[in-house]
């Protein structure tokens, strides 16, 4: 039947790390991991204190971090794969009813800060971000057909379905990586959905800056430009089935 398995993705994550795993509902969950990113504070200690699997590798960033996870947990037999922050920035309450979706067949769920907008302000996302993310959202839902509120969230579950066709090994290193897996996903015809989930500004949390987020914006029409050219036969790595030596059967 395959496990549920939720990969924690840490770096340098040992302030936060402790308390995100007493969140997690883990009634609902038939392991967790920790990928780390190469921390160099104790993150790895606590992680193995807390009596989780640790994997850890060379700092690649977090695109680099996740699929490194990924892979680990397909390899561990992963049928349904969470993405969980370090940072703790994201609620994982969200877990049962996301893993709910996933039976009804959902393939890629995502967690929507916008389904209740005035709580995302509410929770303390800086208004900036707020526009902008909506913004980038509004084009995405546009070019992609997908009726789905947010685009550009950390609230992912994964199913192994996903990677009979998307090769993990042709995404970006960096937060690149979030939008090209949704993209391709549609490109593949898999099915995305969604639930409202909330996400806290107010306590210690990593994220983007404003240039780096913005060089990420510009990133993500380039991501779309090449999505139309598959569409219309010309496909570059990102849309090309997965030919990997690792299926994930």
């Amino acid at each position: 039947m395959g496990k549920v398995i939720g990969v924690i993705l840490t770096y340098n994550s040992a302030k936060t790390l402790e308390d995100v795993y007493q969140r997690i509902p883990k009634s609902f969950l038939d392991e967790i991991i920790v990928s780390d990113d190469g921390s160099t504070d104790k993150t790895v200690e606590i992680a193995k204190q807390l009596g989780v699997s640790v994997f850890s590798h060379e700092h690649r960033g977090y695109g680099g971090n996740i699929r490194y996870g990924l892979e680990r947990a397909l390899g561990m037999g992963g049928k349904y794969m969470i993405e969980i922050h370090g940072d703790g920035q994201y609620d994982p309450g969200g877990i049962p009813s996301a893993l709910e979706k996933m039976d009804k067949g959902c393939q890629l769920l995502l967690g929507s800060r916008f389904i209740d907008k005035k709580q995302t302000l509410q929770d303390g996302m800086p208004l900036v971000r707020y526009l902008a993310n909506r913004g980038l959202s509004f084009f995405d839902r546009l070019f992609l057909g997908l009726n789905i509120s947010e685009f550009h969230t950390g609230f992912r579950v994964y199913s192994r379905d996903l990677f009979k066709k998307i090769n993990l090994k042709t995404g970006s290193d960096d937060y690149l990586f979030s939008f090209e897996i949704i993209v391709q996903s549609r490109y593949f015809g898999f099915k995305i959905c969604e639930i409202p989930i909330r996400c806290d500004y107010k306590k210690v949390h990593t994220s983007e800056n404003l240039w780096k987020a913005s060089i990420y914006s510009f990133q993500t029409f380039y991501i779309l430009f090449l999505y139309f050219l598959a569409r219309f036969g010309f496909k570059t790595k990102l849309f090309r089935s997965n030919k990997s030596s690792f299926i994930y059967s």
